[in-house]
């Protein structure tokens, strides 16, 4: 078993009582193949909720200060996370993350960038539209439905691959493709 496989195990023990997790959708992502999972972000332990939920096992970006604090710093990698400079465009972790997909991974995103004050969905940053429209995966949307209250119930919603092939046959920019994503989002946070 490796360390991630353990880590999801033990964050579900404590996790899935706490905040009641519900999951809707999980078979909307494909078993096989590269797929890019975009998320609202509402919280700091979105990463470790979509974590837990999705069957299979999930790369994301996480900002590079987390990398320089002592023993969270060796252990991050470890979970398959990699560092991304926030604020700037950061080619390094936009190669790794098309390696992630290439290699046909799971590529966990929160598209807003940073965490929602409000709880509202925010502007989706490009970097959801480049992995989408600079890869073949399946682009699956994710709403977290809040709040993080211990004992209450949090949902997260995997909703229905959107269908790529449009914006990538007209190439459309990665702003344009961010922003459907961005509004599959904001459905699956209407509709439940």
């Amino acid at each position: 078993m490796n360390l991630y496989t353990f880590a999801k195990g033990l964050t579900s023990l404590v996790f899935n009582p706490l905040y009641r997790v519900k999951v809707v959708g999980a078979e909307n992502i494909p078993t096989s193949g590269s797929v890019l999972i975009c998320s609202n972000h509402i919280n700091n332990f979105d990463p470790i909720i979509v974590g837990i939920s999705a069957p299979r096992p999930i790369h994301f970006m996480a900002k590079e200060e987390l990398f320089r604090v002592p023993l969270l710093g060796q252990l991050v990698p470890k979970l398959n996370a990699f560092p991304v400079k926030r604020g700037m465009s950061d080619r390094e972790a936009l190669r790794k993350g098309l390696k992630v997909l290439k290699d046909d991974n799971v590529l966990g995103l929160f598209p807003e960038g940073t965490r929602s004050k409000d709880g509202k969905l925010g502007k989706g940053l490009a970097g959801a539209g480049f992995f989408a429209t600079r890869s073949e995966a399946a682009v699956v949307p994710c709403a977290i439905i809040g709040p993080y209250k211990l004992f209450g119930q949090l949902k997260v919603v995997f909703g229905e691959p959107i269908d790529m092939n449009r914006l990538r046959e007209q190439k459309a920019s990665a702003e344009e493709t961010t922003e459907v994503i961005m509004n599959s989002i904001k459905e699956l946070l209407e509709k439940y």
